[in-house]
Formats: C-alpha cells, sequence, structure tokens
C-alpha cells in the first residue's frame, strides 16, 4: 500500500474519532496503533511506552501546571471584578471608552488564564451586563470580547506556548519572550479599530461618566495593580534571565497565592478548588502530549512524515504558499477542536515540511498560536462564538457577524506576522545577546 493510500487512511480514521466526540489523546494514540499495527512491523506496545516516557518525563513541561495553578487563584480572586473597577476610570477618555476595559481587561486575564474561551466567558460575566446598562452597542461588546478572548493564547504565560516548545523542542523562554510583541500588536489593532469606529459612530458610544481625579483613579486600581505588577515580574524575570520558565511559573504561584490571602479570597475551599481544577487542566493537557507523542513517533515507523516532506520539498512550493495552505489548514481544525488539540495534532506532519522550507521554528510557533487564535472566531463555527452565545443567549449568526471586523483584523495580524517575521524574532534575539 502506497505512503498516500495509508495517509488517507490514517486521517479519515482521525476525523472519525474525533467527530464521534472521541477523546483527543485516545484519538491519537489509536491512530498510532494503527499505523504500527498496519503499516509497520514495529512493535507498537514499547514504541508507546519510550515515547510518552519521553515525551512527558521532561523538567520543560514542569512550568505548565505551575502556569495553571496560577491563573487558578487569581481567578478565584474576583479578578474580573477588579479588572473593570480598575480599568474604566482610565479609559473614558480614549473613543472606544469602556470597550477597551474589554480589550485590556482580556489581555491581563489572559495572561493569567492562558485559555481563550476562560478569557471570554470571565471578562464578559462582568462587562456585558455593565456596558449594554450604560448604552454601549451590543455588536461591539460582543465583536471585542470575541477577539480579544483569543488574546489568552499567545500573551504570555502562555499554556499554549509551552505546549508547542514542548512538542517541537524550541525554547519555552523564547517563545514567551517571541510573543510579547505580536499580542500588543493584536491588542493595539483591536483598540485602534474601537477607536476608529467609535470617532464614526459617536452616537454609539455613551458620554464620558467618571469623574476622578488622579488618586482616585489609583484608589480604584489598587487591587489591580498587584495583579499586573505579579504577572509583570513573571515576564520581566524570564526577560532578563534571573529565572526559568519554570521558577518564574514557581514565584507567579507563591505571588497569586500572597494576593489572594491579603485579598481575603484565600481560604481552604477556594485553595483546594484551585489545585484541583489545575491537576484536571494539567493531567488533560499531558495526555494529549503523551498521546501526540506516540502518533509521531509511530507516523515517523510508518515514514509518512518524511513522504510529505518530501513531496513538498519537490512541489517547489514558496515559503509564502505553504504558510497559505497552512492557514487555512489551521483555521478549519480550529473551527473543531480547541487550540492545544490543533497544535499537538498537527506538530508530528507539520514540521519536517516547514523545516524543509527553512522556516524558523521559533517565528513558526508564534505564526501558530496566532492562526489558532483566528479560528477561535472563524465564522460561523468559531469556540469563542459558542461561548459568548451562551452568555448572550443571541444567535450563533449574530454573534459572527459582531466578530467579523475582528476576525479580519487577525488576518491582518497574520499577513503583518508574514511580512515583517521580525515582530517575533526581534526580543529573543536581544535577549540572546545581551551578556
Amino acid at each position: 500500500m502506497d505512503i498516500a493510500t495509508q495517509s488517507i487512511i490514517l486521517i479519515g480514521v482521525l476525523f472519525l474519532l474525533l467527530g464521534g466526540g472521541f477523546w483527543v489523546a485516545m484519538s491519537l494514540a489509536t491512530v498510532g496503533l494503527l499505523s504500527i499495527g498496519l503499516f509497520s512491523s514495529a512493535p507498537p506496545g514499547l514504541i508507546m511506552s519510550t515515547s510518552v516516557w519521553g515525551a512527558t518525563a521532561t523538567w520543560t513541561l514542569a512550568s505548565l501546571p505551575l502556569f495553571v495553578w496560577m491563573g487558578e487563584i487569581l481567578f478565584r480572586t474576583k479578578l474580573s471584578e477588579d479588572m473593570f473597577q480598575g480599568l474604566a476610570p482610565w479609559m473614558g477618555r480614549l473613543p472606544g471608552r469602556l470597550i477597551h476595559v474589554n480589550i485590556l481587561g482580556c489581555a491581563v486575564f489572559a495572561a493569567v488564564s492562558g485559555s481563550s474561551a476562560a478569557t471570554a466567558m470571565t471578562v464578559g460575566k462582568m462587562s456585558i451586563p455593565e456596558l449594554a446598562r450604560r448604552g454601549y452597542d451590543e455588536k461591539l461588546i460582543i465583536g471585542s470580547l470575541a477577539g480579544s478572548g483569543t488574546l489568552g493564547l499567545l500573551i504570555p504565560p502562555s499554556i499554549i506556548l509551552i505546549v508547542y516548545g514542548v512538542s517541537a523542542e524550541v525554547s519555552i523562554v523564547q517563545l514567551f519572550i517571541a510573543g510579547i510583541l505580536p499580542g500588543v500588536m493584536v491588542a493595539l489593532l483591536f483598540m485602534g479599530y474601537t477607536g476608529v469606529w467609535s470617532i464614526l459612530r459617536p452616537e454609539k458610544v455613551p458620554a464620558y461618566d467618571f469623574k476622578m481625579s488622579f488618586l482616585e483613579k489609583l484608589s480604584a486600581s489598587r487591587r489591580l495593580i498587584p495583579v499586573m505588577l505579579l504577572i509583570a515580574f513573571v515576564i520581566g524575570s524570564i526577560y532578563q534571565g534571573w529565572a526559568t520558565a519554570t521558577e518564574a511559573a514557581a514565584f507567579g504561584v507563591a505571588g497569586a497565592l500572597v494576593l489572594s490571602a491579603v485579598t481575603g479570597s484565600l481560604t481552604w475551599k477556594s485553595f483546594s478548588e484551585s489545585l484541583m481544577g489545575a491537576t484536571r487542566t494539567s493531567c488533560m493537557i499531558v495526555f494529549i502530549i503523551a498521546g501526540a507523542a506516540f502518533l509521531s513517533t509511530a507516523m515517523g515507523f510508518t515514514g509518512i512524515p518524511r513522504a510529505l516532506a518530501e513531496f513538498i520539498r519537490d512541489m517547489e512550493l514558496s515559503p509564502y504558499t505553504l504558510l497559505i495552505a497552512l492557514t487555512v489548514l489551521f483555521v478549519v481544525l480550529g473551527c473543531f477542536l480547541d487550540g492545544i488539540s490543533v497544535v499537538v495534532l498537527t506538530t508530528a506532519v507539520i514540521l519536517p515540511m516547514v523545516e524543509a522550507a527553512e522556516i524558523d521554528l521559533l517565528w513558526f510557533g508564534i505564526y501558530v498560536v496566532l492562526v489558532v487564535e483566528m479560528s477561535q472566531i472563524t465564522p460561523p463555527v468559531g469556540f469563542n462564538l459558542f461561548v459568548l452565545q451562551g452568555l448572550t443567549g443571541r444567535n450563533i449568526l449574530y454573534i459572527a457577524y459582531a466578530a467579523l471586523p475582528f476576525f479580519f483584523l487577525m488576518v491582518a495580524a497574520v499577513v503583518i506576522l508574514i511580512l515583517f517575521p521580525e515582530i517575533a524574532t526581534w526580543l529573543p534575539a536581544q535577549a540572546t545577546a545581551r551578556p
């Protein structure tokens, strides 16, 4: 049986399992077993044990549960309420006013949770009723939440960047640093669009109603400032080389525990719930990584990744053409799977093609995350759209229409990143060059 037929069979089985609601990790492992059993004479048990152990028994993964736990702790400190109360007084003079609270609030919470769905849900629960009560345009409220919620995948410390770093064997510290400027770029694109939209339609933006002095604004932000300082310290310690990603994550957990204790939200119940929540999420992610590692090794025995890489090389596609094809693939997959599943599902097959095209794997990691972000709000079946449908009760097509401008802004961000790769690679290069 030729390589093309093998590939079609395995892809068909994978999509059949995923479409049937089978666990992602089990789907990956099942396809790995089938590929070895049907198309190779290698011992599946030995390959599974060694590949799963090799992928999970790594110190690099230690930062994953710590960052997840940090987010779980801060989630229980009423961070979403503090964000609105702390950010709103500072946004009143900007065109678009409190809509920017959605964008910046999602950016702050993204750095804590690392999940686009959790970011959109948590910030939306607080901001949608408040902004609707003040008379802001509903489509802009929903669209800004849909787009900004995806920042959870890119702004460090990002869980999906850790997963990509482990899968592609790229430095997680370098990925975190590389994600800073693209994350800021996307947030600024959203804020710029909101400002221009508000200037063109001033009747849909209520008048400024926060008459506060500078000291009063600081007082309103007193509970948000420590959280932002903690996040800045975690990211800054990685950039400055004071701590590894794992050490920075440990500092983040300690700081989150101190903040929750000071604010009075640290109880035995909240502590145990945060610990169990982090355990469940981390186990799920590591389980997926283990399944993907086994599939990657099994596919290697069948020769499919090598054949695909050679096929791409023989086609002599330019890097731009390859990236366009991959963008379409990631957008389609992101309509059905969460971002982490998309990354671990495709890494084994995609990376040989990317390396054959001589594309920098560090830059490619940021590109992948940005495209997966975009797929989360792809009309009409993006994952974040269903989250907002649950919050608002609106028809999914209405939600998709509201999110459409922000989808196009993310397309523009992908194009900018491809045309100017230095946006992702400049900061890591500066950090590496620093003595």
